[in-house]
């Protein structure tokens, strides 16, 4: 058994080293790998730990002489190439990679650099930061030359004709209704809807319609459920949770930004404008309370409530996991090994993560107990009733600020200063000049007690109007008596 597990290794070995041999190599499939888990610990962008100035990811550092008069690289020619020669050395105190830091390269390994720097030494961004570019299709040809039925097909009958292999069979109607069923909605259809789309599916020839196929896609596009489980995706990528986090983990109002990502989905809504009323909706001129509700995105950091832990700290957390979080869903990467230091792989250096750091760090949000600040969501029947309300205040603020015999008869006269102001008595208490309450704030009507606020203790017509102040009913005697007693403090 073990001659056979090792005849099959040598076997895979050979085949592979000939595989290369036959070959153009790619810098980013075939080289790239080999750099970054066997040279650029010591050789890469990391300026702390790197080894005598040699940079191997950045092309113009790896072919240039360094100070031993070599170039690592040189382009075409492997035999005059230092880096080759170090690998190849049977000399441990200059082999590369070193003793202490790994097993020296295989076989394929070296024959893979070695036809590199043979074919020129090519460097290439990761394909994740070059553009992309529109590939020609390519032509479908021989026996499955009408089997593709878009574009995408077209690459993947290539890939299989190149790798000699072939289509399977086209699913069954019950099958591919089931397929599609879950892709898009993620739950399997009824047994009813199974065979009600199958009979249309299919039809008396037992072939697939693909007409038929595409009203049954478009039907599930249009159903609630496709937004529900699409927006599953999308809620863990934000990392979605109705509670706080921590120890105390405590609940939180967030599932109007859920019920929000839901509906955009539905509405197909465009992927740009999804980007920016999320990660800057509250920016946009006029924003609509929808747009708002998009920013909760980024509320969906945890804050700690703990006792004895420091909001500031906190907050500084919520907004690095915000940078972290930013980069991995819109830019495919991950940053937070920048947080620390310069990306070892990657073109993200420290400094850029706290650039993105600063955009994000200007929010209201401090990690506190209550959440704050929060937007104040209401029903259609609530925003009716409050416009009915909101309209009945703006009659009451022009009465009041009509002190008239007409509106009320007059009555007492008190001033802070000592000098007569018109007060007016009728089921409420209010001054049409400086502030009567302000004489008697400390035993009677504390606005501290009330949760008030400067502003609110200025403006009559704001206390008036002060929801958790008590109703305040005086009769002309009790306000005499209130005047009395600031009389006689005088």
């Amino acid at each position: 058994m073990r001659l056979l597990v090792l005849a099959a290794v040598i076997t895979l070995e050979v085949m592979s080293a000939s595989f290369v041999v036959g070959q153009q190599i790619d810098f980013n499939r075939d080289i790239r790998p080999i750099l970054s888990n066997r040279c650029l610990a010591c050789h890469g962008p990391d300026d702390a730990r790197r080894e005598s100035g040699l940079r191997l990811d950045d092309a113009a550092i790896a072919t240039k002489a360094l100070e031993s008069g070599h170039a690592a690289i040189v382009p075409g020619n492997p035999e005059e190439s230092e880096m080759l020669a170090r690998i190849l050395s049977s000399d441990e105190s200059t082999r590369m990679p070193p003793a202490h830091f790994g097993k020296p390269l295989s076989e394929i390994e070296i024959s893979k650099i070695r036809r590199w720097i043979s074919q020129g030494a090519n460097f290439a961004r990761h394909w994740s930061y070059v553009k992309p570019e529109r590939a020609e299709v390519p032509a479908a040809t021989g026996d499955f030359a009408n089997w593709p039925k878009n574009a995408i097909d077209n690459f993947t009958l290539h890939k299989m004709i190149e790798l000699k292999l072939q289509p399977s069979p086209e699913a069954d109607g019950l099958s591919l209704v089931r397929r599609v069923y879950l892709d898009l909605i993620g739950l399997p259809p009824t047994p009813e809807e199974g065979d009600e789309w199958n009979k249309k599916l299919t039809g008396e020839n037992g072939l697939i319609n693909d007409q038929v196929y595409s009203e049954l896609v478009d039907s599930l596009l249009a159903r609630p459920e496709f937004g529900e489980h699409w927006a599953r995706k999308w809620l863990d990528l934000a990392r979605y949770a109705d509670s706080s986090g921590y120890a105390d983990d405590p609940a939180r109002t967030i599932w109007p930004w859920r019920d929000w990502t839901i509906r955009a989905i539905n509405s197909n809504m465009p992927f740009d404008q999804f980007t920016v009323e999320q990660l800057a909706g509250d920016l946009l001129p006029d924003p609509t309370e929808d747009q708002l509700i998009a920013t909760a995105f980024h509320r969906n950091t945890m804050t700690n409530n703990e006792g004895g832990t420091q909001d500031e700290e906190f907050r500084n957390v919520a907004i690095v996991d915000r940078v972290n979080t930013t980069m991995a869903v819109w830019m495919g990467t991950t940053i937070a090994c920048a947080q620390c230091h310069t990306h070892k792989y990657d073109p993200i250096s420290q400094d850029e993560f706290f650039q993105i750091f600063a955009i994000l760090n200007n929010t209201e949000d401090a990690d506190r107990g209550d959440d704050s600040p929060r937007l104040q969501l209401f029903t259609a029947e609530q925003k009716q009733r409050r416009s009915v309300i909101e309209a009945r205040l703006a009659d009451l603020d022009q009465i009041m600020a009509t002190p008239t015999e007409a509106v009320a008869p007059r009555g007492i006269f008190v001033s802070q200063h000592g000098s007569l102001d018109p007060v007016v008595v009728r089921r409420r208490f209010w001054t049409t000049g400086p502030s009567a309450f302000q004489r008697q704030p400390r035993k009677m009507f504390t606005p501290s007690k009330f949760r008030s606020s400067p502003a609110l203790t200025q403006s009559r017509l704001q206390l008036c109007r002060f929801r958790q102040f008590p109703l305040l009913i005086f009769q002309d005697r009790v306000a005499a008596m209130v005047v009395a007693i600031l009389s006689s403090r005088n």
